[in-house]
């Protein structure tokens, strides 16, 4: 059996190393796929960390990496796939009633190669590198999906992004792209509020600022936000998201924390009719709605790509990420 290289993470020790492996075979119905690109996510960085444990792995032992993308090397019997095929792969899947996630419950693409069932594959456009094609399930496809299935966000309406890491800048990018206005960002760093700027935020504040939640109200006319995304998942954000809330307005909970969900004024909250809407991950028509708009040249993902490290540099991605060294949006591993 030839041996390839794959990124393990022990989940009982929480230790990481890029190691050879056997190569995997695909089953019926399933392929097999030679990794091109696999992004760096912060969740990867907390399974390494012990912040977040698998679910469902059967084992002690996982390859990480759940945003992957690459060519079809072998498909599986009853698959009718050409070898060569350009692809990426849906971030997780359904299995007995129960969503597995790539990289946490089962192998994912910190490797040469993986296997797929063939049902998460996906065409990639021939232009769209694979590079920006593998952010899609994910860093794209989450913010899509709160902004397009949970908050329902409508054009012409004011939209707020508190955190402009690597789902909310994408969220500035795609409410832009839906006709949101105006598109207000609130980030601590000035090269994320700048970042912001570039992709497409119509204003940007600091968290810090006392006069935010007025800023916001003159910049919508006094009418307040329409809907209000956390990706920080900091409970200080939340709180004072909801108190830049219009009538009607929606909280989204994207970011991710075990800390309590606090309104400090709950008769306004309960007058106005506001909202407080939990969100996790996509489904697989956000990711296949993606794909089509970056086909048809309608969504640019050419900045997304913060920088390029072989796939034996892993850790080192990690601790960029963690570091924030260079503010990344997203760091690809390629084998």
């Amino acid at each position: 059996m030839i041996a390839v290289l794959a990124g393990r993470l022990d989940v009982r020790t929480r230790t990481f190393s890029v190691e050879d492996v056997p190569t995997p075979r695909p089953g019926p119905g399933e392929v097999l796929v030679k990794v091109e690109a696999a992004g760096v996510c912060l969740s990867d960085a907390h399974l390494i960390d012990g912040t977040l444990t698998p679910l469902h792995l059967p084992g002690d032992t996982v390859t990480l990496g759940h945003e992957v993308s690459g060519v079809v090397a072998e498909p599986g019997a009853g698959v009718d796939r050409r070898p060569g095929q350009r692809v990426l792969l849906q971030a997780g899947e359904e299995r007995g009633g129960v969503v597995w996630t790539r990289g946490v419950d089962y192998d994912g693409g910190w490797a040469e190669y993986v296997v797929a069932a063939d049902a998460t594959l996906v065409e990639l456009p021939d232009d769209l590198p694979f590079e920006q094609a593998a952010v899609i399930p994910d860093a794209v496809s989450t913010p899509w999906a709160a902004i397009t299935t949970t908050a329902r966000a409508e054009p012409a309406r004011p939209a707020g992004v508190w955190g402009v890491g690597g789902l909310g800048a994408h969220a500035v990018q795609l409410l832009r792209l839906i006709g949101a206005a105006p598109v207000v960002a609130v980030d601590p760093l000035p090269e994320a509020r700048e970042r912001a700027l570039a992709f497409g935020a119509d204003v940007v504040l600091t968290p810090d600022d006392p006069e935010l939640p007025a800023l916001v109200r003159a910049e919508t006319g006094g009418a307040g936000l329409a809907v209000a995304f956390d990706f920080a998942g900091v409970p200080a954000v939340r709180e004072q998201a909801v108190a830049c809330l219009g009538r009607g307005g929606k909280l989204v909970l994207v970011g991710l924390t075990d800390r309590p969900v606090t309104v400090a004024d709950g008769t306004a909250f309960s007058y106005f009719q506001q909202q407080v809407l939990g969100h996790y991950g996509s489904a697989d028509e956000h990711v296949a709605q993606l794909v089509e708009l970056a086909r048809r040249h309608r969504l640019d993902l050419s900045r997304s790509v913060s920088g390029v490290l072989p796939l034996t540099e892993a850790r080192e991605a990690v601790d960029r990420l963690l570091r924030r060294e260079g503010n990344p949006i997203r760091l690809i591993l390629k084998p």
